[in-house]
């Protein structure tokens, strides 16, 4: 049995369990096998599968019946690149059939006080108590610590089903866009009249719990698939989210806008404890304005991260996941624009600059579909960037540090364009 508390742990392994577990009264415990650890005065309060090792862990699965630990590995799976599916199928067949145990995974093993309330120290104790699902498993991918990410646990009953989506905030950034996600959820029209809304994973519930914040999110239908990541624009989607399914609304000026206003607020909010930093996406917002300020185009809400890995789709119908940074008020396009930035930065990793124009190139491309002129086509990529870069401040003041393919890389690209 390992003596450090894994808490400690600098890996990803300890990153997770301190989210999970933060109360010291936890103890927490990596054995060779699932042979019991519980000391005197404790009992056990959740076991885990580190697989495939304590040295390099991937994955927490739950301990329990084969079905949950298979399940754990198996649900989804088809949604996943092939190297990963073939990978978890392997794993979750010998989990099933029993010739994981020849393997032989080491047991994490979290106990506690028995005279401690174990829905105060145990997050999947609080769940399963909160959803009324007495035999609450839980599942967790492992990665390597980010402050700009949120562990997140699958959960699933006792028979193997999943039943929902846990995210965690446990920074300032993170418990901010759990708060979003979960405000934007419970903000959704329930009936939208435009049948090409899509279908979102809805919120079942969210609160705050041992200085984390939790949205828990119901499970995708199993016959989920992504969209492919080469494929055609989903135009009318992105139409009925900004319109939330209704009709479309006039046109307003950008110059006087309660959006350009919010987004100097919060310009301004992310930059105050670096005055140069300040000045300098002050003078963008100007030269924005400036530019832009007599254009006028219909404003609506955004997903805020569309991008073909957060859709896919299930009897036919389009599912949209990872609402985090959905936002109402914004330009008509915002959305449309983030795929086109991201989709290269991310996958091709062609840099700031480059991605931005060929944000202006999906844009333009598809402009009269959203019915954007070019000047408003124009101010929909330039208003995006400045907002993408603004998030990005967000969540570096937030705790989560600067991300290198966005800082300084598209404030400089900014400035150039704006020129």
């Amino acid at each position: 049995m390992m003596d450090t508390d894994i808490r400690a742990r600098t890996d990803g392994l300890g990153w997770v369990t301190s989210a999970i577990f933060p109360d010291n009264r936890v103890r927490l415990a990596i054995t060779a096998s699932a042979r019991k650890s519980v000391g005197t005065g404790e009992r056990d309060i959740a076991r885990f599968l580190v697989s495939p090792s304590a040295d390099r862990p991937k994955f927490l699965l739950p301990h329990g019946s084969r079905r949950v630990t298979a399940a754990s590995v198996l649900s989804y799976n088809a949604m996943r690149p092939w190297k990963v599916r073939s990978a978890r199928f392997a794993i979750g067949m010998g989990t099933r059939t029993g010739l994981a145990d020849l393997l032989r995974m080491p047991v994490l093993t979290a106990t506690a006080p028995t005279d401690v309330d174990v829905t105060e120290v145990s997050l999947v104790a609080h769940l399963s108590a909160l959803l009324g699902i007495p035999d609450l498993y839980a599942a967790v991918g492992i990665r390597p610590p980010d402050p700009n990410h949120k562990p997140t646990l699958q959960l699933f009953d006792g028979q193997g089903r999943p039943r929902g989506y846990a995210k965690i905030g446990w920074n300032d950034a993170t418990r901010a866009l759990v708060r979003n996600e979960a405000a934007a959820l419970a903000g959704l029209p329930e009936r939208p009249a435009d049948p090409a809304y899509p279908s979102p994973t809805r919120l079942l519930t969210a609160f705050a719990w041992q200085g984390r914040e939790v949205a828990v999110i119901e499970p995708l239908p199993a016959s989920t698939r992504r969209l492919p990541e080469n494929g055609a624009p989903r135009l009318d989607a992105l139409l009925a989210i900004a319109r939330r399914g209704g009709p479309a609304t006039p046109p307003a000026g950008f110059g006087d806008s309660p959006y350009l206003a919010g987004l100097r607020e919060r310009a301004s909010a992310a930059t105050a404890g670096d005055p140069s930093l300040s000045e300098r996406i002050g003078d963008l917002l100007d030269r924005l304005a400036d530019r832009h300020g007599a254009t006028a185009v219909e404003f609506g809400d955004w997903h805020g991260d569309w991008v073909p890995w957060n859709l896919g789709t299930a009897g036919g119908r389009l599912m949209v996941w990872d609402w985090e940074h959905s936002r109402p008020g914004v330009p008509l396009g915002f959305d449309l624009a983030h795929e086109g930035f991201n989709v290269p930065l991310t996958q091709r990793g062609i840099g700031a600059a480059a991605s931005a124009r060929e944000a202006d190139d999906l844009v333009r491309a598809h402009a009269g579909a959203l019915g954007l002129d070019p000047a408003g086509a124009a101010l929909v990529v330039d208003a995006y960037l400045v907002e993408m870069w603004v998030r990005t401040a967000t969540l570096a003041a937030g705790g989560a540090g600067w991300n290198p393919d966005l800082h300084p890389a598209l404030l400089d690209a900014l400035t150039t364009r704006l020129a």
